[in-house]
């Protein structure tokens, strides 16, 4: 019985989506017809649409919304020129500085935003005509700001962690958003040494020198930004307030902070909350057909099977993790993060528990493999994002980015082997 449903479940699944169902319609369609595969039909209709109302019935899945408002308000506040300044202070003299001030930018806005994708159209459309003005390739230019958008993304506020933890039994948040930092600062060192090394072939110029003096102006200009984050997360981490509140707290800042810069309009309020609608019903949508399908998962016993054949492959836990790593490195290419966060953990996080791997590191393990899918064809939303904004070749952007490509699946496997790297913080800030 366990093998049909599995058949059934990931055939129909993989079906609908190559007839071009969108994802979140074709989770909930091949839940219902394989869970009506075990169960009579009218009881798989009851048991689905029961599940479909509850699988977003939780206070943390509304930390979701507010981060996503808060970032739309960023978005639209005149908050990403103040951390590009800043990011022009940190890397402006190093060769094809301009990349590295993208780079820094999309660490800053992206982690503020909470949205790879938010921060690459950003990003992009403040640095590609800056950069083209001093003679930097376009292709060169849209590559950069691609491959370090997700970056934002593992450095909190992060929404795909808070999924993590919901999917995983509760992995803690505040733990999740520490052990993030790390992996999020050296995935942005790793694109800045990859942009280096083309800078320094192709002799990009350095930034000018900026003084001293102006260097402090941009400092304590981007102060109130940045301690959006210290505030939240410092009262997420220190136990003021959980990470639901914490996304409240965000939404009023961001709104103060925007206002008192005088670059957000009354009437952008309604494009704002159109857009925080739009992207907060995909992804609640994404949720709870999500909660439908391991609830099939849960009940034909695919998990627990997946589990006893991986460990009956090999006892290595490198083999084990590395077959996991690649398994989450192809499927990322396929599907978007929050849909494969939703059914890859419950898939594999029995196994990682059989291995003695810690949630937490494997809540970063599995964020990093679906990062680097963000950015990948075919379905890399960030991909085609930063490409359009920089009206670049898709083509030629492709071949672009394969160096860093090499260099963050290297990394992968550096965070999976080295768990330090992800639990040092949640480890000195007593989370873990």
């Amino acid at each position: 019985m366990t093998l049909l449903a599995s058949l059934m479940l990931f055939g129909i699944l993989g079906i609908l989506l190559l007839l071009g169902v969108p994802i979140a319609l074709s989770i909930a369609l091949s839940s219902v017809l394989t869970i009506s595969l075990v169960l009579p039909f009218d009881v798989s209709i009851i048991t689905a649409a029961q599940r479909l109302a509850t699988g977003v019935d939780n206070f943390t899945i509304l930390a979701i919304p507010l981060f996503v408002l808060a970032g739309t308000i960023m978005n639209n506040g005149g908050i990403a020129f103040k951390l590009i300044n800043l990011a022009k202070v940190l890397v402006g003299r190093m060769p094809g500085s301009l990349a590295h001030t993208n780079v820094v930018g999309n660490m800053l806005f992206g982690s503020i935003s909470g949205s790879s994708v938010a921060a690459a159209a950003a990003m992009g459309r403040i640095m590609t005509p800056m950069a083209l003005r001093q003679n930097y390739s376009r292709t060169y230019t849209a590559a950069v700001n691609i491959a370090s958008a997700p970056a934002g993304l593992l450095i909190p506020p992060s929404s795909m962690l808070i999924v993590y933890s919901l999917v995983s039994g509760g992995t803690s948040v505040a733990a999740l958003f520490m052990a993030g930092y790390l992996p999020g600062i050296l995935w942005g060192l790793a694109v800045m040494a990859v942009a280096y090394v083309y800078a320094k072939k192709r002799k990009y110029p350095v930034s000018e020198k900026i003084s001293w003096k102006d260097r402090a102006f941009i400092a304590i200009d981007a102060i109130p930004s940045l301690l959006l984050i210290v505030i939240v997360i410092g009262g997420i981490v220190a136990g003021i307030f959980t990470a639901t509140e914490g996304a409240a707290v965000a939404v009023l800042y961001a709104l103060v902070l925007s206002l008192i810069y005088k670059q957000l309009k009354v009437q952008e309020f309604k494009t704002i909350f159109k857009e925080t609608i739009e992207i907060t019903g995909m992804i609640l949508f994404l949720i709870t057909a999500s909660s439908l399908f391991s609830l099939v998962m849960s009940y034909t016993g695919i998990p627990s099977s997946i589990s006893e054949s991986l460990l009956s492959l090999t006892e290595s836990t490198i083999v084990l993790l590395l077959i996991i790593n690649l398994i989450l490195l192809i499927m990322g290419t396929f599907m978007d993060i929050t849909p494969a966060v939703l059914i890859f953990t419950p898939i594999f996080f029995p196994v990682i528990t059989e291995l003695g791997v810690d949630p937490v590191h494997f809540g970063i393990i599995i964020a990093f493999n679906l990062c680097i899918g963000n950015i990948t064809p075919p379905v890399g939303s960030v991909l085609f994002v930063g490409t359009s904004v920089a009206k670049a070749r898709l083509e030629d952007v492709i071949k672009m980015l394969v160096p860093y490509f090499i260099v963050l699946i290297i990394m992968v496997v550096v965070i999976t082997f080295v768990p330090q790297i992800s639990l040092f913080l949640p480890g000195l800030f007593d989370l873990l």
